[in-house]
């Protein structure tokens, strides 16, 4: 054995306990750790012929990256709706890499992480009041969330032609029909080959709303002269949470025939929220949903779940499988995640979102989510009382969409949110919503108190009034 990997194996106790210590420290101080740097990695390592050893290159890293990452997973960190890790989570993703099981089959031939996926799965389902009839699968984000349903969904559109698409390929334009998408869904019609342009846009409600307007949805509709469609919509936008009326959609489908795919991906767990959980009523009978484990259930990333009907099984496993490896079996005659998700190769994703779910229940994810929505509307409620900020739109969910006072302070957005973001106090991140520059803070890490909000409405009235 290599003199570096035998003196690392003998001393691993001593470097995971180095490690452990290390986590706990980051964790601990993640309050005072500044959530942006202006520094920037301009030298970097060569490759050494012999290597350092583990204990050396915790020392390296230490030395060169440590001091200066960013508490993303921090209290303050408002930007791109990026949660946090709960212990529970840290705990079965460090046992998901020392375990390193390859999560494919269900039938014992080889290990049963794949089995721990399938309960991950119900358990999941159960979070959010979700039928049986789903079934679905670990990725690493929304973007392969909504590209696994999307092709499923592709292969559901090729089937109503009479045509095998995920054989023989994308030769006409399959007709998408959505309002608000997010960014993710668009990347994967394009990964898809279906062609990220090939949208047919549905006008949005008015009343400063980013959901469809289902009159329109529905003219769209008998535009298409009775062919099939898929709809992209919406359990929560970016900008505002905006969802699009899932019961209304729920009635169309009985009318017409379309794939139904809900990008839920942070909105889903308003289901948790007792005055929240009717803006996801209707979702249910929707064929596919994206859901992001990473955001709100605070587990590290990459870690995302997609649910699908049950009874497109076939069609997926048409999409994703390996037939041309005779070594792997008839994908047709078991069940193996190796033929019904994009990932040939796949780590057990499932393990921290389990160990989540059985430490903390339904209860605990509820008042986690519960919690950051009474921060968004903690500090929507701050917007609304100042003299230098106004809300762009409401306060829906967990986010909120603001602007400084006042059509000239226009051009002063950048500076201020540069000023702001510089302080290393909190982080959010800048949009543009009808027309008018912006910025968003979102709300979904397990450690954000009221505390954080009453700091950084002081730091933001300050810099404001310094512009």
């Amino acid at each position: 054995m290599n003199q570096n990997l035998q003196n690392d194996f003998n001393n691993l106790e001593n470097l995971l306990e180095k490690v452990k210590i290390q986590s706990i420290n980051y964790i601990k101080d993640l309050n005072n750790r500044p959530t942006s740097t202006n520094n920037r990695i301009e030298n970097f390592s060569n490759l050494s012929e012999n290597g350092l050893g583990t204990l050396d290159a915790l020392q390296h890293f230490n030395q060169k990256f440590e001091p200066i990452i960013v508490a993303s997973s921090g209290p303050r960190y408002w930007g791109y709706v990026t949660g946090g890790s709960t212990p529970a989570s840290i705990i079965g993703d460090w046992l998901t890499s020392v375990y390193d099981q390859n999560c494919q089959n269900t039938d014992g031939a080889g290990d049963i992480s794949a089995n721990i996926e399938i309960e991950t799965i119900q358990l999941l389902l159960n979070l959010f009041e979700l039928p049986k009839d789903f079934f679905g699968g670990f990725v690493t984000g929304a973007t392969m969330s909504s590209f696994t349903c999307l092709a499923v969904a592709r292969q559901w559109f090729g089937k109503q032609m009479n045509k095998d698409l995920a054989k023989d390929g994308v030769s006409s334009k399959l007709n998408v029909l959505t309002a608000t998408p997010h960014s993710s869904a668009i990347k994967a019609l394009s990964m898809l080959g279906i062609g990220s342009n090939n949208i047919i846009k549905i006008n949005k409600k008015g009343g400063n709303r980013e959901a469809m307007d289902m009159t329109d949805f529905e003219n769209k509709i008998n535009q298409l002269n009775g062919e099939p469609f898929i709809l992209l919509s919406s359990g929560g936008t970016v900008n505002t949470v905006d969802f699009d009326d899932f019961e209304a959609i729920a009635k169309l489908k009985e009318k017409y025939n379309f794939w139904w795919h809900i990008d839920a991906a942070f909105g889903g767990f308003a289901v948790l929220s007792s005055s929240h959980k009717h803006l996801v009523k209707g979702w249910e009978t929707s064929d596919s949903i994206t859901i992001d484990c990473h955001k709100w259930l605070n587990v590290p990333y990459e870690s995302a779940v997609f649910f699908v009907k049950q009874k497109y099984n076939i069609l997926q496993v048409e999409t994703f499988q390996n037939s041309n490896a005779p070594y792997l079996g008839n994908p047709m005659e078991h069940f193996d995640y190796l033929n019904f998700l994009p990932e040939n190769s796949r780590r057990l994703k499932a393990l921290p979102v389990w160990f989540s779910l059985m430490a903390y229940g339904k209860k605990g994810i509820a008042d986690l989510v519960q919690n950051n929505i009474q921060n968004a509307t903690d500090f929507g409620k701050f917007i609304e009382k100042s003299d230098c900020f106004e809300l762009l739109a409401p306060v829906r969910l967990n986010t909120v969409c603001f602007t400084i006072s006042g059509n000239k302070n226009q051009n002063k957005i950048g500076v201020f949110l540069k000023n702001l973001n510089e302080t290393g106090k909190v982080f959010m991140t800048p949009t543009v919503y009808n027309e008018k520059k912006g910025i968003r803070a979102a709300f979904v890490n397990w450690l954000t108190a009221k505390k954080d909000i009453e700091m950084v409405a002081e730091l933001m009235k300050e810099i404001v009034k310094n512009l």
